[in-house]
């Protein structure tokens, strides 16, 4: 499989003022595959070190500054090579053995001809908690996300779809050559969603019945973690909050409440649990603001916010929904009041821009923008709809209210790609351009030509 953030992690490799890097993500998102092969691609060889299979590992990091000295150690008791600049050092499972953070500065400072890289189910928290034993700034940190929709294609073997869909540079209808067979593989894609091990098994296997065991795992797997995190003391409230999240995002106007996890729950009561799963990144908030303007985060109603899950697959599965879905129309996009296309398109907006989307909302009458974005300077409205056909009174009353500040609003749904003056449709399979293709919307409005743009 190819995961597009190797390009990222060439250009680390590249900078010659490299730091020690860490790739965080959540569980079974793939990071230790993603390190080992940029290190079989790009390398001359790779140093495996995994602390959660050998913690005898951590004695080379206790009571020395010297990192000669650690990687000599590291070696000898290994039987692994580490030559300078030809090497990838794979430092895993770190997230029980802090001293290694502390490390990594010592790598920053004396070492910069070493290429350090470590992994680990690194909790948000713990990463604050270490960052007071090393400056932020002596490391790099990259997040790894669920393979997005372009990345299902190439493992797929539609690499010419996913070429096409990155070529795109013109604001206008795609062919029904083109723009059916992405529907569908689209349904393919929320059927399995973006964890690595659900896409082997149908890419690589076509065994359904295994990419549903794989889904089954994974979600058990969280569960379990939502156990090992809290130390039983917010486990069942985590439990309780998690099994409630489709069923909260099959309402209209999605927001999550405590009384939907239990009846008369408070939010003092289930917070604790709520932030600690936001710890372990299974799920995801949006924040609401009474008014769209900048700076967003001063706009944020802290009790008002939407819970995502961190994958569409993972949350058809929770749905109960099966495979047979694919089959039954445009189902995949409208059920449970659209759920899974809303939440497949935060899934594309979070690595494309620098900040959590917000969303907005209003009562009698009721309006709602599902997110709002930053793209250089300019706050944009989206709106997700699995269907076709028909016009956003709330993306108009948006507009309305703020019209100098909206140069451009956008809705992603089953229509073909098409700009109108101000308004943007782009189709759902071409999510993981939005930031490109608002973009171009952008500068069109402002009377580039295309010679200009491109």
């Amino acid at each position: 499989m190819e995961r597009q953030i190797i390009n990222k992690l060439i250009k680390w490799k590249e900078y010659p003022f490299r730091k020690p890097l860490i790739l965080t993500g959540i569980r079974q998102v793939g990071k230790t595959w993603t390190l080992k092969e940029f290190g079989r691609l790009h390398y001359d060889n790779t140093a495996y070190f995994n602390f959660g299979e050998n913690e005898n590992y951590k004695q080379f990091f206790e009571g020395t500054k010297d990192i000669k000295r650690m990687l000599q150690n590291l070696m000898m008791a290994s039987g692994q090579r580490i030559e300078p600049e030809r090497t990838l050092v794979i430092f895993d499972e770190i997230q029980d053995f802090p001293q290694v953070f502390e490390t990594l500065e010592y790598f920053c400072d004396n070492g910069k001809e070493y290429h350090i890289v470590c992994a680990g189910n690194l909790f948000k928290s713990d990463m604050a908690a270490d960052s007071e034993m090393i400056s932020i700034d002596k490391v790099e940190i990259l997040e790894l996300y669920p393979m997005n929709f372009k990345e299902f294609l190439i493992a797929n073997g539609d690499d010419n779809l996913a070429a096409f869909i990155e070529n795109i540079n013109i604001l206008e209808p795609i062919a029904e050559a083109f723009y059916n067979p992405l529907l569908e593989k689209l349904k393919m894609y929320f059927i399995t969603g973006g964890m690595p091990q659900s896409v082997l098994s149908w890419t690589q296997e076509r065994d359904v019945p295994a990419m549903e065991t794989a889904l089954k795992n994974i979600i058990e797997g969280y569960e379990s973690d939502f156990i090992k995190k809290a130390e039983g003391k917010d486990a069942s409230k985590m439990l309780q909050i998690w099994q409630s999240i489709p069923l909260q995002l099959s309402k209209n106007n999605r927001k999550f409440t405590y009384k939907g996890v239990k009846e008369g729950a408070r939010a003092r009561e289930y917070e604790g649990a709520l932030n600690c799963m936001a710890d372990l990144g299974t799920v995801n908030r949006v924040y609401k603001v009474d008014e769209p303007e900048m700076p967003l985060s001063g706009k944020e109603i802290s009790s008002s916010f939407k819970i995502y899950l961190p994958d569409v697959g993972i949350l058809r599965k929770m749905y109960q929904m099966t495979s047979a879905a694919f089959g039954e129309g445009d189902r995949l996009f409208t059920e449970f009041n659209g759920a899974l296309s809303e939440g497949y398109l935060l899934e594309a907006l979070m690595p494309q821009f620098e900040k959590m989307p917000r969303y907005w909302s209003t009562n009698n009458p009721f309006h709602k923008v599902d997110f709002i974005v930053k793209y250089e300077g300019e706050l944009v409205p989206i709106e997700v709809s699995g269907t076709t056909g028909g016009q956003s009174k709330s993306l108009k009353k948006y507009k309305e209210l703020s019209p100098d500040e909206t140069p451009l609003t956008v809705r992603f749904s089953l229509d073909n790609l098409k700009l109108d003056r101000d308004k943007l449709n782009v189709p759902l399979f071409m999510a993981d351009e939005a930031a490109r293709l608002i973009g171009l919307a952008l500068d069109f409005g402002k009377g580039l030509s295309l010679l200009d743009i491109l």
